[in-house]
């Protein structure tokens, strides 16, 4: 890098920008709801695209509506690049996402005040639709960045309330014109929150991301017969309630029998026609399976699909499903890994390889280049949640650690 001040994170910098974003889409207790596509990402967008102009960068918008700032090196050609997303849940924090997004801002900012020109262009991106809250699957914008994807489909995706990708990126105005799929990126690295309590509960300040567990999702639809609540006998039932709980069980039970390491989530259910004094005609839900091991998660989704045809034959009623997301573990790369656990300790902070139990965009870039990640604690270990928090001492030293980590990289 040229000469100049040794580069320092401002803290109340980054702070005020995470303030400002959790302004928008704000909810009661402190928290947000920026759904994908909506009128609030939108204005969440263009809040951060400005930062980025401000800061010099060159914004680029692709297709499916990914943002990225590029700082130009002394040399041309592929980037460093960091970033993560702004889109939440409709009850999330302020931290998940966003943080890994502000804090590459504050990286670039930290280079500008210290007079560095690296030696290769840095980028900070955000990508569309990480959450998958409101289109499945998640991580959609980074999958389709890296060509995992194929443009038509994600603009097809049909989303909960019945509109569809493709027309709320021409609502809000982020359909953009770069192309996607053909992107060269030299190496990525996300800071993020942890979303789990492991950092806190041991006393570690930085996790060094050594991977991502597999993740799929499937959509359940039940289909029974509605009758009275109060006639019909229970040997002569066809609940597709009963068969929709049945299944949520047997997965619960898998997980807790196959050990740690597996993990099963019914996190939606809705029941029709969903009245106390009639069974359940019809039943959608979903499960979330996840393991680090790719083949005891193939595993799982099969014994839950079997057991779901026995449990509708028991029954006598009709299952079907479809699957909404599948991804296979990730392990990121180890040089990026080591490079995390060395700053780190070179900066005094405590440190521990760890995976990482949450989807994030860097699983879908490692495909692509080089990938790590850092993690900073999650207060209780709450995330997806109105009362997420890190503490700013963490955020600080996170964001310290992505500075020297980008720097090294953008010299190599």
């Amino acid at each position: 890098m040229t000469a100049g001040a040794q580069p320092r994170i401002d803290l109340p910098r980054l702070l005020d920008r995470i303030a400002r974003l959790g302004q928008v889409g704000a909810i009661e207790g402190g928290g947000v709801s920026r759904l994908a596509l909506s009128e609030e990402d939108r204005l969440g967008r263009d809040l951060v695209c400005g930062w980025m102009r401000e800061l010099g960068l060159a914004v680029s918008v692709d297709r499916i509506g990914n943002v990225v700032g590029v700082r130009a090196g002394r040399e041309a050609g592929p980037p460093v690049m960091t970033g993560s997303h702004i889109d939440t849940v409709r009850t999330g924090g302020r931290y998940d996402g966003n943080l890994g997004v502000l804090a590459g801002l504050e990286v670039m900012a930290a280079l500008d005040d210290a007079g560095i020109v690296t030696r290769r262009p840095l980028a900070v991106a955000f990508f569309t639709n990480e959450e998958g809250a409101r289109f499945a699957p998640d991580m959609m914008g980074s999958l389709v960045f890296q060509g995992g994807l194929a443009l038509e489909d994600a603009l097809a995706t049909v989303g909960v309330d019945g509109t569809t990708v493709g027309e709320n990126l021409r609502r809000i105005g982020y359909d953009g014109p770069a192309p996607v799929g053909g992107n060269r990126v030299h190496a990525f690295v996300e800071l993020h929150v942890e979303q789990g309590p492991v950092l806190e509960h041991e006393g570690d300040t930085i996790g060094a991301v050594t991977g991502v567990q597999g993740i799929h999702w499937i959509e359940f639809t039940v289909e029974g017969v509605s009758n009275h609540a109060g006639t019909t006998p229970m040997a002569l039932r066809r609940d597709a309630g009963l068969v929709a709980a049945r299944i949520a069980c047997f997965a619960r039970d898998l997980a807790r029998r196959s050990g740690g390491a597996q993990l099963a989530t019914v996190g939606q259910v809705n029941l029709f026609p969903n009245l106390v004094n009639v069974i359940p005609s019809r039943a959608v839900f979903t499960l979330d399976l996840r393991n680090t091991d790719g083949a005891a998660l193939r595993a799982a989704i099969e014994a839950c699909l079997a057991y779901a045809r026995q449990a509708a034959r028991e029954e006598g009623v009709r299952v079907s499903h479809r699957v909404l997301a599948d991804f296979e573990p990730v392990e990121f790369d180890e040089a990026v890994v080591a490079r995390v656990e060395a700053i780190a300790r070179r900066r005094g902070l405590r440190v521990r390889r760890m995976p990482s139990g949450a989807g994030h965009d860097a699983q879908m870039l490692a495909r692509m280049c080089p990938t790590g990640m850092v993690f900073v604690p999650s207060v209780g270990g709450l995330s997806h949640n109105v009362k997420e928090y890190t503490h700013d001492r963490d955020i600080e030293a996170g964001a310290g650690v992505l500075l020297d980590l980008m720097l090294e990289l953008s010299e190599q």
